[in-house]
């Protein structure tokens, strides 16, 4: 499978060193270490959601009980979870770091992808979110520590747009 297990291990370090004690997440290609790095690790709770606005509930649950939460989702779960960002999140302040795999873009092979990343950032900025994008190892730990920061300072979701270019390794011949 072509996404990065290593660059995946860095996004995985970032949000435990950032202080994130809960991922919430729906199995997805470019997630799928993410996934499994968080089910091993003993220090780290792994919710499987059925649907990706249930991880916004559970973040707020986690929040009140003192949690730092991190979510994964595809471009497309995010766009399924608006309600649940806007009704809630954004209504009664919640701190939600979203980290969300940014299909549909340059390079994309999957035809049923490429419609979620024409509407990923409008949809961002039409919600107010701060947004920032992860194309590089060597950005990753920096960028998850500020965006946590942020959302922690602000009271409000931030996300975090996992590029191509960081979790995808194009096979060699």
């Amino acid at each position: 499978m072509p996404v990065s297990a290593t660059n995946s291990k860095v996004v995985y370090d970032a949000i435990k060193a950032a202080g994130v004690r809960l991922v919430s997440a729906l199995p997805e290609t470019w997630l799928v270490h993410l996934v499994r790095l968080a089910d091993e690790d003993p220090d780290m709770i792994l919710v499987r959601l059925a649907k990706e606005e249930e991880g916004v509930g559970i973040s707020t649950g986690a929040h009140f009980a003192g949690l730092r939460t991190a979510l994964l989702m595809q471009n497309h779960g995010f766009l399924q979870s608006i309600n649940g960002i806007a009704s809630l999140a954004l209504l009664y302040k919640i701190p939600l770091l979203l980290l969300i795999t940014d299909r549909g873009t340059m390079g994309e092979r999957d035809p049923w992808q490429t419609e979620g990343g024409k509407y990923t950032r409008k949809v961002l900025d039409a919600l107010n979110l701060v947004r920032d994008e992860l194309n590089r190892p060597d950005e990753v730990r920096g960028k998850v520590a500020k965006a946590m920061t942020l959302a922690q300072s602000s009271l409000s979701p931030v996300a975090l747009l996992l590029g191509r270019d960081l979790m995808w390794e194009e096979p060699t011949a």
